[in-house]
């Protein structure tokens, strides 16, 4: 198992923000920058406004994009997590000698299309990024198109709630590596308990729930919650196991991880993986499987 307490190596925002330099390339972050007690620049986390301004700011800055535009209402992915996510995957395919061609399968790429952008700035790599919400895509396929993004991603729609690969697969795919950042929460209210948590955590109360990130139904919540979704996944990668090298998950809950891969040892996959990713104080997790 691969443990860290930081960023990736390679991650651009391991060492924090420089605001100066953030506000020069989008100064709509501007009058959310202030210094805090520590005279120490930063925003307001619990401001969903400044979260969407700064994560903006980080792409116009560090990502080569030029326009990152959707509805208040959709998840807004904070970048460094996300990229984090990005550079596991890249040691992963280094480790099995995938350098080349590298083409990957984007499960729930949201109205942000935020890992195909990363993905595409940081490795070149090439998409095709899937949702089930055509509004979603609506806005990711704007985002792609102003930033002539067009030979790089891909945007297909998912009509079944319930299916991953189905229905979005064609029998001539083949993918490196598929990622997904599943739904975490069975229901708008185990989301709102989790959103209470947080910005207690953050010292804001919860006297108007608000999620500092927001999030769209489909975003956060899924019929029986993440156990259910991956589980869904980890059957379906197994009918299309010869079209996929790799397929990875992120994981919130750390007491999924066993039945994991109890299912995936049953399902007949070969390699299993945990990659621990480090974040500050939280730690999260990737888990990576194969049949090849």
């Amino acid at each position: 198992m691969k443990t860290s307490t930081n960023f990736h190596p390679k991650n651009k925002h391991k060492s924090g923000y420089d605001f100066e330099a953030l506000c020069s390339v989008f100064p709509d972050v501007m009058p959310f920058v202030f210094e805090n007690k520590y005279q120490t620049k930063t925003i307001d986390f619990a401001n969903p406004k400044a979260v969407k301004a700064l994560n903006t700011a980080l792409l116009f800055k560090d990502y080569n994009i030029t326009f990152w535009e959707f509805p208040d209402t959709n998840l807004c992915p904070p970048i460094p997590g996300r990229v984090d996510y990005i550079h596991h995957v890249a040691d992963l395919l280094k480790s099995s000698k995938i350098t080349n061609d590298i083409h990957v399968l984007d499960i729930g790429t949201g109205a942000s299309c935020i890992y195909p952008i990363l993905g595409n700035a940081e490795y070149n790599w090439r998409f095709v990024a899937t949702d089930i919400d055509k509004n979603s895509l609506k806005f990711a396929q704007k985002i792609i198109d102003k930033n002539n993004l067009n030979d790089a991603i891909i945007l297909r729609h998912q009509k079944e709630v319930s299916q991953v690969f189905k229905g979005v697969l064609n029998t001539e795919d083949a993918f490196s590596v598929s990622i997904c950042n599943p739904p975490f929460y069975k229901s708008e209210a185990e989301a709102l308990d989790a959103t209470s948590s947080k910005l207690k955590g953050l010292k804001k109360g919860d006297k108007s729930v608000i999620r500092n990130f927001s999030g769209t139904q489909n975003e956060l919540w899924y019929k029986g919650g993440e156990k259910a979704f991956i589980h869904n996944y980890l059957y379906e990668s197994s009918l299309y196991k010869n079209q996929c090298i790799w397929f990875t998950t992120l994981v919130s809950k750390k007491d999924l991880v066993k039945g994991i891969y109890m299912s995936l040892k049953k399902l007949g996959a070969t390699d299993i993986k945990t990659i621990t990713m480090g974040q500050g104080n939280k730690i999260s997790r990737i888990v990576a499987w194969s049949y090849k």
